[in-house]
């Protein structure tokens, strides 16, 4: 839709004379347009996997274990780029294994990385492969297991900012061990930077903040910070000076601390067996059997009604203070390995009682 506005003041068309015959177009400047093509749709993607795993050793022992499993894959500059991560942990966070390949598509000399980690007794023995167009590097380095204790590869680390996330803490002073970029041991440090409320999707959600830092000795310490959801998840990371980040475009599902229920109590109700007809009834059948079983047995053995009716007797008509000494005195002559008893009687009384040392029976 045009409209057009007529003006008869003489005025105006003085002012139209006077004006310039034309004007250059207004442009924004390169900065301007450069924000704005930044504010394009996502380059790329990047999945973080944790689960439990089993892992097989070099001697075949099968252990329960974390397994992380990360991939990224992205346009940076125009320029295919991604990386994959690997890792099999212990409980402690101890490394196991990983493996681990970052890519660069150059157009002229494209760039890969691997590197893989293995725990061999009472080493860590690491393997570096660059692959740079068609020229490849690999070097093997050996670290003494007791030098790393504390360290904290890319693996774990995923799993301790979880940790950290649900704690909503960061151990104050912590210093740790990493790799840096050139595959050397190194310091590494976490830093909380408080809370925050990010938009994800439609929703507001609070977000812990946690900074780490590897800091090399060869080159400028590098920092990264994550933003985690309370059960762990990561919403955002951001990696200090570079222009890319990377975040969550759909709110996941938080995971709710699982409450342990006490155990129930079940009263113990009295078993009234009398009054159940079919175990009375097995319980007269067991009785009668035993009974018929031990007249059986008196009838077939009558030396032993005999050996107990004098003992009984003996008893009776004794009526010892101490039963079972009178009883081992009683039936010790009747052992196959009870010596003689000696003619005259002894102040040292021989103890009725069969000694547990096998030398002095």
């Amino acid at each position: 839709m045009s409209s057009q506005v007529q003006s008869t003041d003489p005025r105006a068309k003085d002012r139209q004379a006077s004006a310039p015959a034309s004007l250059p177009p207004l442009e924004a400047n390169a900065e301007a347009i450069h924000f704005l093509n930044s504010l394009r749709e996502p380059q790329g993607e990047l999945t973080i996997e944790v689960q439990k795993g089993k892992h097989k050793d070099d001697s075949g022992f099968m252990s329960h274990c974390p397994l992380v499993h990360a991939f990224s894959r992205g346009f940076m500059d125009k320029t295919l780029c991604g990386n994959s991560l690997l890792g099999y942990l212990w409980w402690n966070l101890e490394i196991m294994e990983q493996h681990s390949q970052e890519f660069i598509k150059f157009h002229i000399l494209p760039m890969e990385r691997k590197m893989s980690l293995l725990k061999q007794e009472d080493q860590l023995a690491m393997t570096r492969s660059i692959k740079e167009g068609e020229e490849v590097k690999t070097e093997v380095t050996f670290f003494p297991w007791h030098s790393t204790a504390g360290f904290i590869s890319e693996s774990a680390n995923l799993l301790l900012l979880r940790v950290m996330a649900l704690r909503q803490m960061v151990p104050s002073n912590a210093r740790f061990l990493a790799l840096d970029t050139e595959g050397k041991l190194c310091y590494s440090t976490y830093q909380a930077l408080g809370s925050q409320t990010i938009q994800v999707g439609h929703q507001q959600v609070k977000v812990f903040i946690v900074e780490q830092t590897v800091h090399s000795d060869e080159g400028i310490p590098m920092s990264c910070q994550f933003y985690l959801l309370s059960d762990g998840h990561l919403a955002k990371r951001v990696q200090v000076g570079s222009p890319g980040c990377c975040m969550i475009t759909k709110m996941p599902i938080l995971r709710e601390e699982d409450e342990i229920e006490p155990r129930p109590i079940f009263e113990k109700k009295p078993l009234m067996w009398e009054e159940d007809m079919e175990l009375y009834s097995r319980f007269l059948d067991r009785k009668e059997q035993l009974r018929l079983s031990h007249t059986r047995y008196l009838q077939q053995h009558p030396d032993a009604q005999a050996l107990i009716s004098d003992f009984l007797l003996f008893l009776l008509l004794r009526q010892p203070a101490d039963v079972v000494t009178f009883a081992a005195e009683h039936f010790g002559p009747f052992a196959l390995s009870w010596p003689p008893a000696p003619a005259l009687r002894s102040s040292n009384r021989r103890s009725p009682f069969r000694s547990l040392d096998p030398e002095l029976n």
